[in-house]
Parts: structure tokens; C-alpha cells; sequence
């Protein structure tokens, strides 16, 4: 059966033990764990350590399962969403360096998914952005795989301001590009991080990838988006996406959850759904965020009963 957890970023301030302590006390069965270089981001929902890689040791490894075993929550996978393809050397170099240190550090604590974007320098086109694509992901990937680590690849594109037009800082954002990058590096350890959101307001079918990409699909986010017609019909589809849509938690946005689940399991999905929060109205407040957990909890335990 499917495992509902969340993503820890929505409890930025919080230690490891008391992300922990919430899923439990909220009947979580899992948790995708932030692992970003120990520091402050400017980004939204980056920046946030709740497991510290760097030079990760085995005792305490050994302790971070412990403590998680006491809780009777898992680890879903080790998070970590920069910009590998970002035209600033120093930044791509850093990027690349932790997130070997995130892929060794999912193998010494036996969980074996890390979650990330592939990247992208936003002014250039993806033909433009493949030749760099292949230089640094194939060596990722061939790495993961001596790991055992399994790499899934958020399928956000990352556009949302000035710095991010017109292509986004992530490649990965449609079908069409998950079929060339596939074919361009055809490992079993390479696939995708699912969020249906995503294409929501991209204007596409969330439904068919789950069915097409089925053996690919590693990880999933549960987040939702309102697209309000009214404000697209005003801006158009070249306009910002953050002038015309909104992320909501599940159950609050045009995703249909009920046709999600029953394809996402008919494609043949067995692994973990986590709740990723990104609706404002929960932000103010360490209490709000945990109510948006609980409501998404809520609403989600209709699809994914607790075993």
C-alpha cells in the first residue's frame, strides 16, 4: 500500500526529533527530509537542515534510525532542491558537491530515494541546456546507482519570478523532456519525484504521465493549485504563474484526488505520497502549519487508508 508522510520543509524551525514527533502524534506514516547545506536561503521552502549530511558517521546514522524507529515514522527520502545547471560556476560546483553528500548519505541510512530538480540556466534554451545537463547528471546518476540510491526529479519548473524567466531553473517540467532525458540517461535509478500540481496550471493532464511513466515515478508529492481562470484570461500563459494561479493544500485546488489515486495505483504505485505545503493562509504560524498537516491528513486518509 501507498505511505502518507509529508515534506519537512513546512516545520523550518523545528528539530529532526520534533518534525518526528508531529508526523507521529498525527498519524503520519513517513517524512521527506530536508537536507540543505546547514545555513539561510532566500528561497521559500529551501535552506532548511533537518538532517545535516556532512560528514554523516555511522553512529549517527545509526542514531537518526533509532530515533526514528521510536517514533514509528520512516523516511521517505532526502530532499534537497537546488540549481545544478545554474550559470553561476561557484553555485553549480556547490550544488553538485552536497548533493553527492545527500545521495551518500541516503545509502549509509539505508533509505536508498533522494529527491531533487535537475536544474537549468533560464535564459537558454533546452536544446542549449543538454549538453550541460548530460555533463553533470551522468555522473549523478552513475554515482546514485553505485549507491543504490534511487534519484527522483521534481517535475516543478521553477518559474515563478524575474530571475526564473523565460525557461524556469528546472528542465524537467513536461513530459517531452522526461522522455529525452531518459533516453539520454536510461538508468533504473533515474525517474521522477511526481507532483500533479505541476501540471495543473501548466494546463496539461495530470492523469496520463502517472499511466505513461509509470516505472519511473519513485516519489510523489500530495499538493494542490487553484487556477483562477479570471486572472489567466488576463495575464495569458506567457504571463508569471504566480499571477494567475495559487498553491492550496489537497482537496482545496482543481486537482482531482479521487481520479489521482485511482490512477496512481492502477499504474501500479506502492510508495510514499507526501503532503508538501505551500498555501499561504498556513505560513504565519508554527500552529497553522501544523493544522495545514492535520487537514491534509484528513482529507488524504480517504485515498490512502492507515494499514
Amino acid at each position: 500500500m501507498m505511505q502518507l508522510g509529508f515534506v519537512t520543509a513546512i516545520l523550518p524551525d523545528e528539530s529532526f526529533q520534533s518534525v518526528l514527533k508531529t508526523a507521529s502524534d498525527l498519524g503520519y506514516d513517513c517524512v521527506e527530509v530536508m537536507c540543505w547545506p546547514v545555513g539561510k536561503a532566500t528561497r521559500r521552502y529551501a535552506g532548511i537542515t533537518h538532517i545535516d549530511v556532512n560528514d554523516l558517521s555511522d553512529s549517527r546514522a545509526s542514531e537518526i534510525n533509532s530515533m526514528v524507529a521510536s517514533y514509528g515514522v520512516s523516511i521517505s527520502g532526502l530532499g534537497y532542491y537546488p540549481n545544478p545547471l545554474t550559470a553561476d560556476v561557484e553555485e553549480s560546483t556547490q550544488a553538485v558537491e552536497h548533493l553527492r553528500k545527500v545521495i551518500d548519505a541516503a545509502a549509509i541510512l539505508g533509505i536508498g530515494r533522494v529527491n531533487s530538480f535537475v536544474g537549468r540556466d533560464p535564459v537558454k534554451s533546452v536544446d542549449d541546456n543538454w549538453p550541460r545537463f548530460l555533463q553533470v547528471w551522468k555522473p549523478l546518476v552513475d554515482h546514485a546507482e553505485s549507491q543504490g540510491v534511487k534519484i527522483g526529479i521534481e517535475n516543478c519548473p521553477m518559474l515563478f519570478t524575474a530571475d526564473e524567466w523565460p525557461g524556469g531553473k528546472n528542465l524537467a517540467h513536461s513530459p517531452a523532456i522526461w522522455r529525452r532525458m531518459f533516453d539520454s540517461i536510461p538508468s533504473d535509478h533515474f525517474g521522477l519525484n511526481y507532483d500533479p500540481s505541476h501540471l495543473v496550471f501548466q494546463q496539461m493532464d495530470y492523469l496520463k504521465p502517472m499511466r505513461d511513466f509509470a516505472e519511473r515515478i519513485f516519489h510523489v508529492h500530495a499538493k494542490d493549485v487553484r487556477v483562477d481562470r479570471h486572472l489567466l484570461d488576463e495575464v495569458g500563459i506567457l504571463g508569471y504563474p504566480n499571477s494567475y494561479h495559487t498553491p492550496k493544500l489537497p482537496g482545496l485546488g482543481d486537482v482531482d484526488w479521487g481520479k489521482f489515486f485511482s490512477t496512481l495505483g492502477d499504474a501500479g504505485y506502492r510508495g510514499p505520497v507526501c503532503v508538501e505545503v505551500e498555501d499561504r493562509i498556513y505560513e504565519k504560524t508554527l500552529d497553522l502549519r501544523k493544522l495545514a498537516l492535520k487537514q491534509s491528513y484528513d482529507f488524504l486518509r480517504h485515498f490512502i487508508p492507515k494499514l
